[in-house]
């Protein structure tokens, strides 16, 4: 038996089930326990990218983002919008400034 305990994609049960394993899963029903397991799953994403760098694990934090887009009533182009619009504001991260400290 491995235990997970975690927030994962919709298809690994039906890809556990396909590698010979039973899954033991329930859909979390509570909007705000909802959320905090993506929050979780966001630290983890974050973690995992930081060990690696690839595509595939910048693709896996951006899923994790647009879940918590939707559940918090936006949409990606809400996101996108706002993301937009914060970097003409104040930026990017292009310069890779590092502000070391201020008098």
């Amino acid at each position: 038996m491995k235990e997970f305990n975690k927030l994962v994609r919709d298809r690994i049960p039906e890809i556990i089930k396909a590698n010979g394993e039973t899954p033991h899963f329930h859909a979390i029903e509570d909007d705000e326990k909802y959320l905090q397991a993506l929050l979780q799953k966001d630290v983890e994403e974050g973690i995992e990218l930081a060990q690696d760098l690839s595509l595939e694990e910048l693709a896996d934090k951006l899923e994790v983002i647009y879940a918590i887009t939707k559940a918090r009533g936006y949409t990606r182009e809400q996101l996108e919008q706002t993301r937009a619009e914060k970097a003409k504001k104040r930026g990017g991260f292009d310069k890779r400034i590092f502000l070391e400290y201020t008098d």
